[in-house]
């Protein structure tokens, strides 16, 4: 959802789009094109898309990019909420290595979100998001990643409880425009290409591929490492009396192979916590939003 594209006004193509159920809307002779759908148009007209976030924050370089923030949340969550309804929303955790401030990021979606109507408006951290979503049958006891477009998320927690998070500052954007830098291509179709038919354990000649490959390795051992520079960094790690899960989830998880490949970069990296098995999320497209759901519902 957090991308868009501008194209010249044209009343059929607004049928068009219309009929389709695309989200869009009309501004200074221009359609603007929001969501998933945006990454295809700009393909087609050898465009890139623009991004309203950018490394998991809003992107303070669009000009754009608040209105149409604005936008994209009720067309998700509708514009007119039951009166005392609440709502949850997942913030990242800090950068490791870098006092991030976050502050301006969390305050402004609070606030779209007070000014559609939600009277209860908490946020919750994505890593542990995906704790409270697929690790109740461990007590909420667990490692939590989610692997997006600007950052990978990753969080500890002890029986709900978060007991250190942070992110990593290379997720789908980094390797799509990583890739694309060393092969020529446009970024956006980069990204259609990874989305759409890109996997592990294969023998690729296709310089694209290759380079997907290798920057997806690059993304997983920096989480990895993450993970052991974030434990070895904490003095409120607790003794756990027996091994925890570890969750992936997100859309940079979604290749086939990809857990396998965690899961070898996670056993040749000794870690004071033991991790008793590396699981795919239940859906992992989903699994944010159902934790975030799960702690509204738990107040």
């Amino acid at each position: 959802m957090n991308a868009f594209v501008s194209i010249p006004y044209s009343k059929l193509t607004e049928t068009s789009l219309s009929r389709e159920n695309i989200p869009h809307h009309v501004s200074e002779g221009q359609i603007v094109i929001l969501g998933n759908e945006s990454a295809h148009m700009a393909d087609l007209l050898g465009r890139e898309v623009r991004r309203p976030m950018t490394r998991g924050v809003l992107n303070a370089s669009e000009p754009d990019g608040l209105p149409l923030i604005e936008e994209l949340i009720s067309s998700v969550i509708g514009a007119d909420p039951d009166e005392g309804a609440s709502v949850c929303f997942s913030v990242p955790a800090p950068t490791l290595g870098a006092e991030e401030n976050l502050t301006y990021h969390e305050a402004t979606i609070r606030q779209i979100l007070t000014q559609i109507g939600f009277r209860d408006v908490r946020s919750i951290n994505e890593g542990v998001a995906v704790v409270y979503s697929d690790l109740a049958d461990t007590n909420y006891t667990g490692i939590g990643v989610s692997c997006g477009g600007g950052l990978c998320n990753v969080s500890l927690a002890y029986m709900s409880v978060p007991v250190l998070s942070f992110s990593v500052a290379k997720g789908g954007d980094f390797i799509d425009s990583s890739a694309a830098g060393v092969t020529g291509e446009l970024v956006n179709r980069v990204r259609l290409l990874k989305e759409e038919s890109f996997h592990f354990n294969g023998h690729f000649s296709d310089k694209v591929q290759q380079a997907l490959t290798v920057y997806y390795d690059d993304m997983i051992q920096s989480v990895v490492q993450g993970l052991r520079d974030a434990f070895s960094a904490s003095r409120n790690v607790p003794k756990f009396g027996r091994p925890v899960p570890l969750v992936l989830s997100g859309g940079g998880v979604m290749p086939q192979g990809f857990r396998e490949r965690f899961e070898k970069a996670l056993n040749s990296t000794p870690l004071p916590v033991t991790v008793s098995e590396v699981r795919m999320a239940r859906s992992p497209l989903e699994t944010t939003a159902r934790g975030a759901l799960v702690a509204a519902l738990s107040e």
